[in-house]
């Protein structure tokens, strides 16, 4: 008689277990990692009830850093800006977002009316100034079409600069991106920030860059579909076999062009 497979080799042996890649082609990024079997209850957690609340607010920063730089590279959001408040500053999350959401529509009409893309994430000043922004657009625009947008202070804004011979918008965006995402992930750290809730960030609807799913049964195969839809192989490849205080699932990030 063939003895039956340990629990743990049953476990294992599941149909629904295996690698799960997402590609973000126009960002030249992906990522995955190994699923032991597919959730059979909701993966949300209400706000305040999870077990691990550090893990999950790491988890949590961790996706929003990846939205936010796929985002911005996948339309070329090259140009950082950062919005300030004179006199005393503004405290209120809910008045940076009216001002920003009539800044980026005076833009829109300063523009010719048409939608652009943009991304922008909220901080708190280190002193008691209250909010400013750091937004990116991929677009030149006018100083003094910025300053007129914002009558509530100061702005300043540069294209990404100082990159290797050879770089591309791509790469400028991706340095952008990385920017923003560094705030997103502060304000999940910071007391205070968190009371900006699901506001932490926001970007122009319609601009949300196609995302492909691959499946199979090794981390070799799933990058080897990717890579192929690349036509060609990763530029960058991080594995968390990498990192020592790993504690999710086996997972693999991966980088195309420049």
């Amino acid at each position: 008689m063939v003895p039956e497979p340990s629990p743990t080799v049953q476990f294992l042996m599941r149909p629904n277990a295996g690698w799960a890649f997402t590609l973000v082609p126009a960002a030249g990024e992906g990522g995955g990692s190994f699923r032991y079997a597919r959730r059979r209850t909701p993966a949300y957690v209400a706000r305040g009830e999870a077990s691990d609340p550090e893990r999950a607010a790491a988890e949590a920063a961790r996706r929003a850093r990846s939205r936010l730089r796929r985002y911005c590279a996948a339309n070329a959001l090259n140009r950082l800006g950062t919005l300030t408040y004179r006199g005393s500053g503004n405290h209120d999350p809910a008045l940076i977002r009216e001002h920003l959401g009539a800044f980026f529509r005076d833009l829109r009409g300063g523009l010719g009316g048409e939608p652009f893309p943009y991304a922008w994430v909220p901080e708190w000043h280190k002193t008691d100034h209250g909010l400013h922004a750091h937004f990116a657009v991929g677009k030149f625009v006018r100083r003094s079409m910025i300053e007129a947008a914002w009558p509530h202070g100061f702005v300043s804004i540069k294209l990404i600069g100082n990159l290797p011979v050879g770089s591309t918008p791509l790469s400028e965006a991706r340095v952008a991106g990385g920017y923003l995402a560094k705030y997103v992930a502060k304000s999940f750290a910071d007391p205070v920030a968190r009371e900006l809730g699901s506001h932490r960030y926001d970007v122009a609807e319609g601009f949300q860059p196609a995302r492909i799913g691959f499946t199979g049964a090794s981390r070799a195969e799933v990058l080897a579909k990717a890579s192929a839809h690349m036509s060609s192989a990763p530029a960058v490849l991080w594995d968390s076999s990498e990192a020592t205080d790993w504690q999710g699932p086996p997972t693999v990030w991966a980088q195309w062009g420049r």
